[in-house]
């Protein structure tokens, strides 16, 4: 499975490590767990529908936070990345806190993905 990211999310990420110290190493095991079962797993992970595109859109809701001590996976965080099953690609496309931003940015997805 190959992993890239968009600008915008290493951004997201970047203003995110100032809080949580271990969201690298959290989005290591997620990656991990991308590779053997990358498809959208209810109450875990959705599809985003109504975008109208080829690519299939999937957020993360249940993320565990090694900063979050005692949240286990409701931590809060979102992760939106876009699937490519016939090339086995995955491209992160925006992370976020769930008390920062109400939902995903639907515009990010639409410009990079149409």
């Amino acid at each position: 499975m190959e992993f890239n990211k968009l600008l915008e999310f290493d951004k997201d990420l970047k203003s995110l490590l100032k809080k949580y110290r271990t969201l690298n190493d959290d989005l290591e095991v997620v990656k991990t767990i991308l590779k053997t079962l990358p498809d959208e797993r209810p109450p875990f992970s959705f599809l985003i529908d109504n975008l109208g595109l080829q690519a299939c859109i999937i957020k993360v809701k249940k993320i565990a936070c090694r900063s979050l001590k005692g949240k286990g996976v409701n931590s809060g965080l979102r992760l939106v990345y876009a699937y490519f099953p016939e090339a086995e690609k995955i491209t992160f496309i925006e992370l976020y806190h769930k008390n920062d931003k109400e939902n995903e940015d639907r515009n990010r997805i639409l410009e990079n993905f149409k």
